[in-house]
């Protein structure tokens, strides 16, 4: 009877949080790309025992929009996507609380529901995540007039695993996973990256690189997907966040695609706290700075908020 309880708690709670919200779900695909049927894989929400929300088993993915507020109008949009080392999506504290602080300083915001890597419902799991995020952005960019965008301000964010779809996205752009019958670019004209996996290498997060792309993966896989190997002069500029006393994703993951971006002539600015660990989400409580702000002023010095 008490788990019943927790279901429907759980279920309204979610409800609720939708209602507070000017924001619309907007699907991603009419048919998802190498989809396969699976009658036992069904998405769920659970709240945990912190109080944040974790998603699971996506097999719809969509976009949840959140539009600036009040007068401030900047034309700037990011695309967020949620950690979970490819297992699960972090989705209020790395998406939707991040989502609200965008609006706030008047920045269209969308929260990426990604589908996660599964070869009960993929053709090919290990494009999957990187399909959707993909059409995240054409789907923004396509249709930046109607939610008063500008095309060439349209970002993408990514904490811990989904710092890594993030960065995949702004390094292999031109490898374009999804149907792009208009040819509309999708690479990021900005990229978000906090606690990042960059790598799947020395340094990588085991749990998300074997999700991804499974534990027995070949060396040239184990490459083509350590974006810190991948950035070139293309790749968009870029603002970073970790924590050096991080156990679950070392802090070289930033450091090191830091190094790459400033030997490819990428602009970009890191943010490596002394303390704070993994998955802080806005609020790294063990220092007194408050990233976002940190973010905001580099979003305004970019340009990107004028």
């Amino acid at each position: 009877m008490k788990k019943g309880i927790l279901i429907i708690f759980v279920f309204v709670m979610v409800q609720q949080i939708g209602l507070a919200q000017d924001l619309a779900y907007i699907k991603l695909y009419e048919k998802v790309p190498g989809q396969k049927k699976s009658d036992s894989y069904k998405e769920e929400t659970v709240l945990r025992e912190n109080g944040t929300y974790w998603t699971g088993k996506v097999t719809e993915p969509n976009l949840r929009y959140y539009a600036p507020k009040g007068n401030i109008k900047t034309g700037a949009a990011v695309v967020i996507c949620p950690g979970g080392g490819y297992g699960g999506l972090a989705i209020s504290h790395e998406g939707y609380d991040v989502a609200e602080k965008f609006a706030s300083m008047g920045v269209s915001a969308f929260v990426l529901k990604y589908r996660l890597p599964s070869d009960e419902i993929m053709v090919d799991k290990k494009i999957g995540p990187l399909q959707d995020a993909q059409q995240a952005i054409k789907y923004v960019r396509e249709n930046a007039s109607k939610y008063g965008i500008n095309p060439d301000k349209i970002g993408i964010m990514g904490f811990s695993a989904g710092g890594h779809l993030a960065s995949t996205a702004s390094t292999h752009f031109e490898r374009v996973a999804i149907e792009n019958k208009k040819g509309t670019s999708v690479r990021p004209d900005f990229s978000i990256l906090i606690y990042p996996v960059i790598t799947f290498g020395e340094f990588t997060h085991k749990g998300s690189r074997n999700n991804l792309i499974g534990e027995n993966a070949p060396q040239d896989l184990i490459t083509l997907y350590s974006n810190e190997k991948q950035v070139t002069s293309k790749t968009p500029i870029t603002f970073i966040v970790h924590a050096n006393d991080d156990k679950s994703v070392p802090v070289e993951n930033s450091i090191n695609y830091m190094l790459a971006l400033n030997k490819a002539g990428v602009k970009n600015e890191a943010h490596i706290y002394p303390t704070g660990g993994h998955g802080f989400g806005l609020n790294n409580k063990t220092v007194k700075d408050y990233w976002f702000d940190r973010l905001g002023n580099w979003m305004d010095s970019q340009g990107i908020l004028k």
